[in-house]
């Protein structure tokens, strides 16, 4: 498996996760990630909950077996629809509805001066 250097790029890092299929392979993986993370400053926690919310993020792009999969061996789930699990895939509505949420903080945000580094 490809090692995660500094330039990386988040559909290599991220991409590679989503074709894991056994459970010792994600967890190793995992642990590269976070180790990753960890080098750019994170804390253990900060850089394990960051890397399972991008990995749940990511697994939002494919399809709902391979999302599934996914959020079962990383043990995470989508930030904004949750664990396909529970909640099924989401519709073109809620991930519509999602999008326009996430487009008004991201303005509150910017009128507060919120997008500094």
């Amino acid at each position: 498996m490809r090692r995660l250097t500094r330039q990386i790029t988040l559909s290599e890092k991220y991409g590679a996760a989503m074709k894991i299929t056994d459970q010792a392979e994600a967890d190793d993986y995992f642990e590269k990630c976070v180790r990753h993370c960890m080098a750019f400053g994170k804390s253990r926690a900060e850089a394990e909950a960051q890397e399972r919310n991008n990995i749940g993020y990511w697994a939002g792009y494919e399809d709902s077996e391979t999302r599934r999969r996914v959020e079962t061996l990383f043990k995470c789930e989508h930030p904004v629809f949750g664990s396909i699990a529970v909640n099924g895939p989401p519709t073109q509505q809620q991930a519509f509805e999602a999008g326009l949420r996430m487009g008004d903080a991201a303005r509150v945000k910017a009128a507060r001066g919120g997008n500094h580094g």
